[in-house]
């Protein structure tokens, strides 16, 4: 006898699975700066982090777009708990996938915003 998988919640949110994930999907959604920006205080805090714990400079539409982005390139896993979407960094799938990847851009990123605030 075979079970059926349990229907998906309407709160399920689309993932890539981790062989899916694309290296240009990932490059692209690393390219803009309000992205990157998540990705980079996802990786400093090292856990899940609510849509509402960034103070992004966009709209709440427009974050929502990048949360999805995000998503759907498989840079980040989003959850929900309760009633907060949670959003995690999705570290070992990239780590595994292309190595030294993550760590290279966000090492650049670093760099790049010490330039801007020294400059």
């Amino acid at each position: 006898m075979t079970t059926a998988a349990p229907a998906p919640s309407s709160r399920d949110l689309p993932h890539p699975a981790r062989e899916e994930i694309r290296l240009e999907g990932v490059l692209h959604a690393l390219s803009d700066p309000v992205r990157l920006r998540i990705v980079r205080e996802l990786a400093a805090e090292g856990v899940e982090l609510s849509c509402s714990y960034f103070d992004l400079p966009v709209t709440k539409s427009t974050t929502t777009h990048h949360f999805r982005v995000l998503r759907e390139s498989g840079v980040i896993r989003q959850i929900y708990e309760g009633t907060a979407k949670m959003n995690g960094l999705r570290r070992s799938d990239l780590d595994d996938l292309f190595p030294g990847l993550l760590d290279c851009l966000l090492t650049a990123a670093a760099h790049q915003s010490l330039r801007q605030n020294t400059g």
